[in-house]
């Protein structure tokens, strides 16, 4: 399909109903209400066509650059382009799931995470910290810094309380990151939760909550689901 194609197909998908459930979480014009399920059954038309990808995301259409996201190929995304999306993900979506899946998987994750997790942008920072925690999802333990990351993790003590209010949000998903996907850091993750507790976030006019960060690791753990890592985090 040609993007012409594509932005046709996609305004065709979209719906009133949508749209405004996406527009009280922060969207905005332009944007035709797709949802998610139907925006991956439009991923084989865009996928290896870094191009129209990249056309796509520039729209500036959140259903457009969220179909960008999970399409290209971040291990052939520059750093400058991924610099370029992180400035235009306005919303929480785009910054916290589009942005940072591309970028967890790319060559350039854990440096654009340390440096976008100190960004005074608060969907920059949030970017930062979501994209740290796909890293964490897809690797290996042994390639990861535990040092650094128990040193995220006394950040995250110290400081969630007073963050700004989307950083709060993907602090505590760390921290439950952590403690779900690095076995030889999940007593340490579990000590943080308890002292962190609730975690308090504006979610505006929608039924979304903040997880308590030591019961999903709890119940991550009585299932056996800790430990294993993911393929992919591009969801």
């Amino acid at each position: 399909m040609t993007y012409d194609e594509i932005m046709q197909e996609l305004e065709r998908l979209g719906t009133e109903q949508t749209k405004g459930t996406f527009m009280r979480h922060g969207a905005m014009e332009p944007l035709f209400g797709v949802k998610i399920g139907d925006l991956k059954k439009l991923v084989k038309f865009v996928k290896k066509d870094q191009a129209l990808a990249e056309r796509l995301y520039a729209t500036g259409n959140s259903d457009a650059m969220y179909l960008a996201g999970i399409s290209i190929n971040p291990k052939l995304t520059s750093k400058e382009l991924l610099q370029q999306w992180v400035k235009e993900a306005y919303w929480y979506s785009l910054a916290e799931y589009t942005v940072s899946g591309v970028a967890a998987e790319s060559p350039f994750a854990r440096e654009l995470a340390l440096e976008w997790i100190d960004s005074p942008n608060e969907m920059v920072a949030s970017c930062g910290w979501s994209t740290y925690g796909g890293y964490i999802s897809i690797t290996q333990d042994e390639k990861l810094d535990m040092i650094e990351i128990r040193g995220l993790l006394e950040r995250i003590k110290r400081d969630i309380h007073h963050e700004q209010n989307r950083v709060k949000y993907t602090m505590n998903t760390f921290v439950i990151t952590v403690g779900v996907y690095i076995l030889q850091l999940q007593d340490e993750a579990r000590e943080i939760s308890e002292v962190i507790g609730k975690v308090h976030v504006n979610v505006g006019n929608t039924a979304c909550k903040v997880p308590l960060a030591l019961d999903y690791i709890d119940k991550a753990q009585a299932m056996g689901k800790t430990g294993t890592k993911k393929k992919t985090c591009i969801c």
